[in-house]
């Protein structure tokens, strides 16, 4: 699996190799770009020396917003991002073993369930986890039964909605197309 999110070869080589990683990105994806918050893991890893959720659990809370901070900036919301980053790392580490895969991979579980599991994460509610799901079986190999349906209109072949849909510039000119398109459908219906 080759991910091409951010345009930062060393950070989709981390995206691609480091589950951690991916997971971490899909919840840095609020209020940036995507290729900024996907481009988070690895300046968080070049920080501190490590993505693996024991490390980033272990780090001082205001050390690791300073680090948050260090330009360019991991997150335009260094604090609350980092806390949140923090406790998914608590949560991955205590409850998965410190391996992020075991989330989508433990005891074959079909698509709904690992979408309760993606819920039931720190900073990920219904949109982000279905997305991450579409992510997982579009680009990363996902098996399980179910996973199109439980990733709801994200999971649809050939729908350009997400950063489940990027391969390459001419897939994030689409997805960004679309989600234009939703944002002035979404203006027009308010007013």
């Amino acid at each position: 699996m080759e991910l091409h999110i951010t345009g930062d070869p060393a950070a989709d080589k981390l995206l691609s190799e480091d589950a951690f990683a991916l997971l971490t990105g899909m919840l840095l994806d609020q209020q940036v770009t995507m290729e900024s918050a996907f481009a988070g893991p690895e300046k968080i890893r070049s920080r501190i020396g490590s993505m693996k959720p024991e490390a980033i659990a272990a780090q001082e809370p205001q050390a690791f917003v300073e680090m948050f901070k260090e330009r360019p900036a991991v997150h335009r919301f260094p604090g609350s991002m980092a806390a949140r980053v923090q406790a998914l790392a608590e949560t991955v580490q205590s409850e998965w073993d410190g391996d992020a895969t075991l989330i989508w991979t433990k005891g074959d579980p079909d698509g709904a369930e690992v979408l309760r599991r993606l819920k039931a994460l720190p900073g990920f509610g219904e949109q982000k986890a279905k997305i991450f799901l579409a992510l997982l079986g579009k680009q990363c190999g996902l098996q399980a039964p179910g996973w199109r349906e439980a990733a709801g209109h994200y999971g649809e072949e050939g729908s350009y909605l997400s950063v489940a849909d990027i391969v390459d510039p001419e897939s994030l000119a689409k997805v960004r197309a679309s989600k234009q398109a939703a944002k002035a459908a979404a203006k027009a219906a308010k007013s």
